[in-house]
């Protein structure tokens, strides 16, 4: 199977999981509606609070087995429409005291959890007029670069400021990532300058698909994020942004394309690390 539809969820997640989570739910259905195979949530997509100290109440151990009640959702939500969804980044309980993982879940269309992805590069910045974050002080980094199979192609994982760290994509083609996850609640400051010419460049540079969905809009009032949520193919066409509201977008992932991109440009082959 060369070819499938991928759908980016865009959201303006809040405090409010069960509402969070009965958007996710609708948007899935809109996007299985319209024809998509895989969906794919936004960083932050069941919960986004003011204080650093709010996800912890709704930090859950990832057990399939014995789901809490954002990855029973998501559990549910797949088995229903049939599809792969991938949700891009939730609170994780950390065996490190005060501290939790951001993560992204993988589940299959039986609505069992696949594998998941702790972020890697944590948010500290400090911009004057501008953003202020330091995700650090709550959250424990992951360590490992992770890939997924699924019936169609190898996915390669990532979280939001990941994407400003190329070598983390490097290695996830490497691994033969075909489509890469870039889940994200970008800021407003940065987003408007970075977002898209960072996408382009991870999806050119390892002649990748990227999937990005992302936050939009004021989740609180020391949050607004950009948006623009994208879908991108291996030569760096925008084949799909988003509106500026919550929102479906679905493309066409054409491996056989991809194939003839790679074939014609080998730079994959040219790599000398």
């Amino acid at each position: 199977m060369s070819r499938f539809l991928a759908a980016c969820v865009q959201l303006t997640s809040r405090a409010d999981v069960a509402q969070n989570l009965a958007t996710v739910a609708r948007l899935c259905g809109e996007a299985r509606e319209r024809g998509a195979q895989l969906a794919v949530l936004p960083e932050n997509f069941a919960f986004m609070g003011a204080g650093e100290q709010d996800k912890f109440a709704h930090a859950e151990t990832l057990d399939g087995a014995r789901p809490g009640p954002i990855l029973g959702a998501l559990a549910e939500t797949a088995a229903r429409t049939g599809m792969w969804i991938l949700g891009g980044g939730m609170p994780e309980k950390s065996e490190r005291d005060g501290f939790v993982h951001n993560t992204a879940v993988v589940v299959s269309p039986e609505g069992q959890l696949v594998t998941k992805y702790r972020k890697i590069h944590l948010f500290d910045v400090d911009i004057p007029g501008g953003a202020q974050f330091k995700e650090s002080g709550t959250v424990a980094p992951g360590a490992e670069a992770i890939t997924v199979d699924t019936p169609w192609a190898k996915l390669g994982l990532s979280i939001c400021y990941d994407l400003r760290f190329p070598e983390l994509y490097r290695a996830l083609s490497a691994a033969g990532a075909r489509v890469v996850i870039v889940p994200a609640a970008f800021t407003l400051h940065t987003g408007k300058d970075h977002w898209l010419t960072l996408l382009r460049a991870r999806a050119i540079e390892n002649q990748v698909y990227v999937l990005a969905p992302g936050q939009v809009g004021r989740s609180h009032d020391n949050r607004v994020c950009w948006g623009k949520s994208a879908i991108i193919d291996p030569w760096g066409a925008l084949l799909a942004e988003a509106p500026d509201r919550e929102c479906v977008i679905v493309a066409e992932v054409d491996l056989a394309w991809q194939d003839k991109v790679r074939r014609e440009l080998p730079c994959l082959l040219h790599r000398k690390l």
